[in-house]
């Protein structure tokens, strides 16, 4: 309501500018559907970058279980012989295993091996979360886009957040 003695002038908005601002509405609602699109790419890549090792770390029936005894490292990888759980089946003699969940020559792991390869995943707590860390990395990423490109900083945060946790969780189980 105006104060007395003073008129207000409305005046309609052009066409051109009407236009104008709902086009730039609709660029605004594009590059959030698109940053959003991009985000939830991420983290779906993580999950399925990260399935294939967590699967066999977290699943306790179904899959070859046992023991591996580190013999040599690699530059990324360790081999070393494979003690089953159970009796029978075709186990390999030799399995390979990732660097980054031993301590090196000597040490014992609980290990499933993933089906068909000779390949073996880290079991227990700390295997999971080591599975799991391409996951954080794509939190860290996809947190950066919400803050940036959404400008959604508390989801951000919280999402960056859950990431370092992840990553944070899975270092400490491995090194500790």
């Amino acid at each position: 309501m105006a104060s007395p003695g003073v008129t207000t002038v409305t005046s309609k908005r052009s066409r051109t500018r009407r236009a104008g601002e709902s086009a730039y509405g609709l660029l605004l609602l594009a590059k959030n559907a698109v940053v959003a699109l991009i985000a939830l790419f991420l983290l779906a890549a993580g999950v399925w970058s990260s399935w294939s090792d967590a699967r066999p770390a977290m699943l306790t029936k179904g899959l070859d279980r046992g023991v591996v005894t580190v013999r040599e490292c690699g530059d990324d990888w360790c081999t070393g012989s494979f003690t089953p759980a159970r009796e029978g089946g075709e186990d390999p003699d030799r399995v390979r295993i990732d660097k980054a969940v031993t301590d090196g020559t000597g040490d014992r792991l609980a290990v499933a091996l993933k089906p068909g390869t000779d390949e073996g995943v880290r079991t227990g707590p700390a295997g999971v979360l080591h599975a799991w860390v391409p996951l954080g990395g794509s939190l860290l990423l996809a947190a950066l886009l919400v803050a940036g490109g959404l400008r959604m900083r508390r989801t951000a945060w919280v999402t960056g957040l859950l990431g370092v946790a992840l990553l944070g969780a899975s270092f400490a189980a491995l090194t500790f």
